[in-house]
This record gives C-alpha cells, sequence and structure tokens, in this order.
C-alpha cells in the first residue's frame, strides 16, 4: 500500500470520527465518499469496507455478505477504524462546547455537500 493511500485513508478516519463525534455522522457520509473519491475503491468495496470497520456494534451480517462477494478491504478498514476511534474522541470533546444550532447547521451543510456529490457521480447511470 502506497504512503499517499495510508495518508488518505487516515484522514478519512480522522475525518469521519471527528464529524461522528461532532454531529453524529461518519460512515456512509464520509467513509464511502472518501474511499470512492480519495482511495479508488468501487462504490461496493467501499460499502463493505466502511461496514467492516463498524462490524462490531451494527453491520456484521450485511459485512458478512459484502465480504463473501470479495467486496472487503480488511487493511484499508483497519486503518481507517483505528483513526475513526481518534477522530470520534476529539469530534466528540469539541462538540460539547459548539453552540447546537451551530452544529445542526454544519450537520446539514455536509448532508447537502455530501448528497450533490454522490448525485453528480452516479448521473451515469441515467446515460447508459
Amino acid at each position: 500500500m502506497e504512503v499517499s493511500t495510508i495518508i488518505y485513508l487516515v484522514l478519512i478516519g480522522v475525518s469521519a470520527g471527528v464529524l461522528s463525534g461532532f454531529i453524529g455522522i461518519g460512515g456512509g457520509i464520509i467513509i464511502v465518499p472518501g474511499l470512492l473519491y480519495l482511495v479508488g475503491l468501487t462504490q461496493l468495496q467501499a460499502q463493505g469496507t466502511s461496514l467492516a470497520l463498524m462490524l462490531p456494534p451494527i453491520g456484521i451480517l450485511a459485512f458478512m455478505q459484502y465480504y463473501k462477494a470479495g467486496n472487503v478491504d480488511l487493511k484499508v478498514a483497519s486503518i481507517v477504524a483505528v483513526t475513526f476511534v481518534i477522530g470520534g474522541l476529539i469530534g466528540g470533546k469539541y462538540a460539547q462546547k459548539v453552540d447546537e444550532n451551530l452544529i445542526k447547521l454544519i450537520f446539514g451543510a455536509v448532508m447537502i455537500i455530501v448528497a450533490i456529490k454522490m448525485i453528480f457521480s452516479g448521473w451515469k447511470f441515467f446515460s447508459n
């Protein structure tokens, strides 16, 4: 694995962790698009890998289906999971010091930005 890829994985993990701790989002909003656009995984690989790093609390049965189909990168999941925990600590701590209305604004803005990016990248589906 290249150093630049590891740096991207660390950034994805920390970003997802901070946003998870700060505004309660992470996996589908940050990790999946990050793995798609920064690391180059396919949509199914990104989803499966995201489930792998969140496996214990939420996705064991879904993860198993992605894993069986070969759509999980355990190395990627491990790096992002560790840095996600660190980012979650930072985000959770910082959120306690910020006005709740600002957090709502940030949450909504992040959702819109990611949705727009995902919609336009998926637009190719209709042109086939």
